[in-house]
């Protein structure tokens, strides 16, 4: 199996040295590259004093999804694998990638915290819109260099959700996804396998934007958007009642997540005219080719 393997980097320097130390003792025939976004801890001079990277890619954007398809520009493997910086992958994680792939066009697997070994991050399936998705392990997967050139790669619009938003266009798009528990991948219990920033407006943003771009705007999404506004509202009013928190911050927190919505469901029906296809992917890796500031290729 021809693989490559990309790893998005973000001033995370210990973590990302046990995540190559790793794929050094499991995956030691694979071509890594490191996309670097860019980090102020003295990550760049790491890697350039290791013989077991391949590329380095340093960026201006700090965003994971332009990290991702950076890294997909530049591999030369026909599998093509993402693994978060803060993850390490385990022994038998090459073969499943390998035996996952026999089965479907894209594999993934969970992620488990040591020492216990306990699961933080498994699969997940849902329902909408009559089409059958399983989400990714965002810092865990894998798939054909064919998949990727057919989305696109990830979407840039997106600063956290990526990697769910690609799972509905893969479904839209019948490719197939298989979900192993042997393709694990392992983290300390203080590290943060998921996507590198999260906040509670980019939450909704990303939700609306990822559903009303590929669904439209059906009474599913909006049930779907309404349903997830009104839990968080929910938690926040317990909240204040608890005397945990005060009734402006819960004004607060609706204010935004209104704001959010609205905004994130008007650029994905943007997004959905730009891109009337399956792809749905009008910020894609051919959008842009001004990624990489700098380029260390030593293959």
């Amino acid at each position: 199996m021809d693989l490559s393997v990309v790893v998005p980097t973000l001033n995370a320097r210990d973590e990302l040295t046990g995540c190559l130390d790793a794929l050094a003792e499991h995956a030691p025939d694979a071509e890594v590259l490191v996309v670097n976004g860019p980090s102020a801890d003295g990550t760049t001079g790491m890697i350039r004093e290791r013989d077991d990277v391949d590329v380095l890619i340093e960026l201006a954007d700090r965003t994971v999804n332009a990290a991702r398809n950076a890294g997909i520009d530049r591999a030369h493997g026909e599998t093509i694998a993402l693994v978060n910086h803060t993850l390490s992958i385990t022994e038998g994680w090459r073969a499943a990638v390998r035996e996952g792939l026999q089965r479907a066009d894209v594999v993934s697997g969970p992620t488990r915290t040591l020492p216990d070994g306990a699961v933080v991050r498994g699969a997940e399936n849902r329902q909408i819109a009559g089409r059958a998705i399983t989400f990714l392990n965002a810092g865990n997967m894998a798939f054909q260099r064919e998949v990727s050139e057919t989305l696109d790669g990830f979407d840039e619009y997106l600063q956290i959700g990526g990697a769910r938003d690609f799972a509905h266009r893969l479904a839209g798009n019948e490719f197939t996804t298989t979900w192993t528990e042997e393709m694990s991948v392992t983290r300390g219990v203080e590290a943060d396998g998921g996507e590198l920033e999260v906040d509670r407006g980019w939450k909704y943003r990303s939700l609306a934007y990822r559903l009303v771009k590929n669904y439209n705007l059906r009474p599913t999404v909006l049930r779907r958007l309404l349903g997830h506004a009104a839990g968080d509202a929910g938690s926040e009013l317990r909240a204040v009642f608890r005397g945990e928190s005060r009734p402006s911050q819960w004004f607060g927190a609706g204010r935004d997540v209104v704001t959010n919505l609205a905004r994130g469901a008007k650029d994905g029906l943007a997004a959905r005219r730009r891109d009337g296809g399956p792809r749905r992917n009008p910020n894609g890796r051919s959008t842009r080719t001004d990624r990489a500031v700098t380029v260390y290729d030593w293959r």
